[in-house]
């Protein structure tokens, strides 16, 4: 049976007119799991050996310190309200269906789209689970040259980022 082509703006969906199980892209939630365990381990791990404010050097140009991020990414809104945290579960939620029922629904998809996407739901329950939890994200990995700091992230952070470069990379790869 020929392969069938993924239609222009599909995402690397592939649809078969005939069959075709559903929920078959759900093989590759083992790595949104495994990203999870992973972050949520490293923000436990940071929780207790870390103090904020004292940073710990690994490498030059990379310390650890813990961070209370209240806001959204590179601690957008930290400084607002408090109203932020329900928006920001709102939208975690609504994101993580939003990729799983793409998963659900997808018959084939290019492995380098599903990766992106379980990165991405990897990042998103990540940090939603520090949202509910805690009421905020854990960060700890302080970025840096000289005197010039990327804002502090964490592992789901990290997730977030490849995951969404891979959504753009699988967008432009040759069909």
């Amino acid at each position: 049976m020929p392969k069938a082509k993924a239609a222009k703006g599909s995402g690397g969906v592939v649809s078969k007119k005939s069959g075709g199980s559903k929920g078959g892209q759900w093989r590759w939630l083992w790595l949104t799991f495994l990203v999870v365990f992973a972050d949520l381990m490293s923000k436990s791990m940071a929780s207790y050996y870390l103090s904020e404010f004292n940073a710990k050097p690994v490498i030059p140009g990379i310390d650890l310190v813990l961070a209370h991020n209240r806001g959204a990414a590179f601690s957008m809104f930290d400084s607002a309200n408090g109203g932020q945290l329900w928006l920001l579960i709102a939208i975690a939620i609504v994101v993580s269906v939003g990729i799983l029922s793409w998963l659900w629904r997808a018959t084939s998809m290019h492995p380098l789209t599903a990766i992106a996407l379980s990165l991405i739901l990897a990042g998103a329950i990540g940090n939603l689970a520090n949202r509910i939890v805690l009421g905020y994200v854990i960060d700890f990995i302080d970025v840096y040259y000289k005197s010039y700091h990327w804002p502090t992230f964490n592992v789901a952070d990290s997730a977030i980022c490849l995951g969404t470069g891979f959504l753009i990379l699988s967008a432009f790869r040759k069909a």
